[in-house]
């Protein structure tokens, strides 16, 4: 299994896949913290992503917010939007969802600039 890494500079879409086919085969899980525009992918669980980035990168909880990246698909298909570590409700956020169209708006952008082809 691959190790979680924190993703600051660009990564492509073939070594996100190479990490989805060891992990849960068509996709992986992602944290992203909005604030430092970075991303940690490559574990079981957004959970162990979020910690990374505290321990590693000084993120705050509430910048962090936990994604699945389909490296295959395109468009709508590319993000899911669907995680645990997303329910904040001292934030209004109370569903797995990223509610705030700004917030999900920023992390479309992070993650776009941060994989390329």
């Amino acid at each position: 299994m691959s190790e979680i890494k924190i993703i600051k500079e660009p990564i492509s879409r073939a070594d996100l896949k190479k990490i989805a086919e060891e992990r849960f085969g068509d996709l992986v899980k992602a944290a992203v913290d909005v604030e430092q525009e970075i991303m940690a992918v490559g574990g079981e669980f957004h959970l162990e992503e979020q910690v990374l980035l505290y321990n590693e990168a000084g993120s705050k909880q509430q910048n962090i917010w936990g994604i699945n990246i389909k490296p295959e698909e395109r468009g709508d298909e590319f993000i899911e939007f669907d995680s645990l570590i997303n329910i904040k409700p001292n934030q209004n956020n109370r569903t797995r969802g990223v509610e705030d169209t700004i917030v999900k708006g920023k992390i479309v952008e992070i993650v776009n600039k941060l994989v390329h082809d």
